[in-house]
């Protein structure tokens, strides 16, 4: 009896041991989904060189097109397309897609996040709340009478694009998205930064967004962080730099 008993223990102890070590080797897998979340002013087009280098390296891309129509709607959203993945993904933002996916980030699905030149609002706190406390170069931002905003096309390739091609930041000011004005200030209720690892460019020629402010961010999320002389489209104007921190990311996220 006494044998016997000591066996059954032997051998439950070895099931939950490797039990417990599939779980942590398939936690630890790296990452194929990446789903990239475009911030104001802009489409998920400008995530195309991006997207091009993580489909080569073997990367399941999904850009998320979020209607910009609230900061709720966009949350859904995104989460729409998350939902949609086959397995776990990294979830990347830039500018108010960075709250954006601050709060979709909850997601049982995501593994982890990245964010470029992006808000990384706490609990409680909006995009507008901390833009006032370190506000960026620019003041091209205007209103319309039916509460969008848009970015002044004069000033557009100085204000946010100055390190792009003069004809693409030009068709980029013409097609801008014009988001509502509420979103901006609409709190985070859960920021996924606190409980999912992250990652973050910092664009240091940034007049969208102050360079001081996306430091103090990474800093208080404890983001892994890399800092690139660009303008406020980092991701567009240095994919490959970009490409590689996601990728980083979805090889890492699991450990």
């Amino acid at each position: 009896m006494k044998v016997t008993f000591r066996l059954n223990r032997i051998l439950a102890a070895l099931t939950l041991s490797a039990a417990v070590f599939g779980a942590t080797a398939a936690t630890a897998a790296p990452v194929k989904n990446v789903v990239l979340v475009h911030g104001y002013f802009a489409d998920g087009s400008g995530w195309q060189a991006v997207s091009k280098i993580l489909t080569r390296d073997g990367y399941n891309v999904s850009v998320v097109q979020e209607p910009e129509t609230s900061f709720a709607d966009d949350v859904k959203a995104t989460n729409r397309v998350v939902d949609a993945q086959g397995g776990p993904s990294i979830l990347v933002g830039h500018s108010y897609g960075g709250a954006v996916i601050t709060e979709a980030g909850n997601n049982e699905k995501v593994a982890g996040l990245v964010y470029v030149a992006a808000f990384q609002p706490d609990a409680g706190e909006s995009a507008m709340d901390l833009a006032k406390k370190m506000p960026g170069a620019s003041t091209a931002i205007k209103a319309t009478a039916d509460g969008y905003l848009y970015l002044d096309q004069a000033s557009f390739r100085t204000d946010f694009a100055a390190d792009v091609p003069a004809a693409e930041a030009r068709f980029m000011s013409v097609s801008q998205v014009m988001p509502a004005a509420a979103s901006f200030g609409a709190p985070i209720s859960t920021p996924a930064w606190k409980t999912k690892p992250s990652w973050a460019v910092v664009a240091t020629a940034d007049r969208a967004i102050n360079p001081d402010l996306e430091r103090f961010m990474t800093k208080r999320a404890g983001s892994k962080t890399i800092e690139l002389d660009s303008s406020h489209v980092a991701y567009i104007s240095h994919p490959k730099e970009v490409a590689k921190l996601i990728e980083q990311a979805a090889e890492n996220s699991g450990k």
